[in-house]
């Protein structure tokens, strides 16, 4: 599958390296975890850097996220996300979003754009489930929300190693 969380700005955490302190990559960690919310506040734990930053938060509602092509439904905002991969656990990407119109209506609009993309997914409950191109499994939860739906997205990518 190709999965691109990008969230602007990340590469940001990288240079200016608020409140950062470096590891030491021969100790052998090599996990990762990056988990952010709606308000900008991003923490990450690299093999070679640990720390957090803040983050404008206009940049995590204007993230650039999709599955296989997919993205999300057309004003939605990304309220908050973790990445946690590494070692010898699957990789899992968690992320919730905040979507215009109510469940069913963002369930048909992403139920649409995965066929459209050759995407494997079917409706479960008022959510869906699906398996991307490559083989990693996703659910999409969805619940009413304030002005709209409530989402969350899980993504596994089992442990090549």
């Amino acid at each position: 599958m190709r999965l691109s969380l990008l969230i602007p700005g990340l590469s940001l955490v990288m240079v200016a390296g608020c409140h950062a302190q470096t590891k030491n990559p021969a100790d052998g960690d090599e996990k990762v975890n990056i988990q952010g919310d709606g308000n900008g506040s991003v923490s990450f734990d690299l093999p070679f850097a640990k720390g957090q930053v803040k983050l404008p938060s206009g940049m995590m509602h204007n993230a650039n996220f999709d599955i296989d092509g997919v993205k999300l439904m057309p004003g939605s905002k990304v309220t908050g996300f973790n990445v946690d991969a590494g070692g010898d656990k699957d990789a899992t990407v968690n992320m919730k979003f905040t979507a215009p119109g109510n469940p069913g209506e963002v369930q048909k609009y992403f139920l649409d754009q995965f066929a459209a993309k050759g995407v494997t997914a079917r409706a479960d409950g008022s959510g869906l489930a699906g398996t991307g191109k490559d083989g990693e499994q996703f659910t999409i939860g969805l619940a009413p929300g304030d002005g709209g739906t409530a989402g969350t997205i899980v993504i596994h990518d089992k442990n090549k190693g």
